[in-house]
């Protein structure tokens, strides 16, 4: 097959003007079928994230809240962003060194005549394993502006744990 194969008015010797159908979509089969892979690849594309999606966008972004995490020899920070909520709003639990974020983002009003609307109410729950030996009774939680700050001071022996590795060449 040659690239002018792919070009739909290529390949009659370019003597006709360019056709604004394809072959292909003049038979309803094949539109069907098209239609239908498109349909199934609209559903499923979010159940990869563990949430299943609706249209061009998934429940809460796939990964709600989105999070940055930064590992110190001292401390892991966890930041989260979690615009529209308020701190009675969310959960901050460490258990077995994973630390889980839980909320509920509420609906403000009861609009009967909203047609329409991309934002997201609901329940969430983000568990983050952290795999290092923790300073419980010294973590801390700040929230300000819709931005969840956890920082989770790492043990003595966790500190003392890290070693620099030397690379050869």
């Amino acid at each position: 097959m040659s690239v002018r194969d792919l070009i739909p008015w290529g390949r009659n010797n370019g003597a006709q003007m360019p056709s604004l159908l394809r072959d292909d979509d003049r038979d309803p089969f094949l539109s069907l079928h098209r239609e239908v892979n498109r349909l199934f690849d609209d559903v499923f594309r979010g159940f990869g994230s563990g949430l299943p999606s609706f249209g061009n966008t998934s429940v809460f972004g796939g990964g709600w809240p989105s999070v940055e995490i930064s590992n110190t020899d001292k401390e892991i920070k966890v930041t989260a962003e979690v615009p529209g909520l308020e701190e009675k709003d969310i959960e901050v639990l460490l258990n077995e060194g994973v630390l889980t974020l839980k909320g509920e983002k509420r609906s403000e009003s009861e609009d009967k005549d909203r047609q329409f609307s991309e934002r997201y109410y609901g329940r969430f729950e983000r568990r983050i394993p952290l795999g290092v030996e923790l300073d419980e009774d010294q973590v801390d939680a700040t929230f300000r502006n819709g931005v969840l700050t956890v920082t989770l001071p790492k043990t003595e022996k966790a500190q003392s744990q890290v070693r620099r590795i030397a690379i050869k060449s």
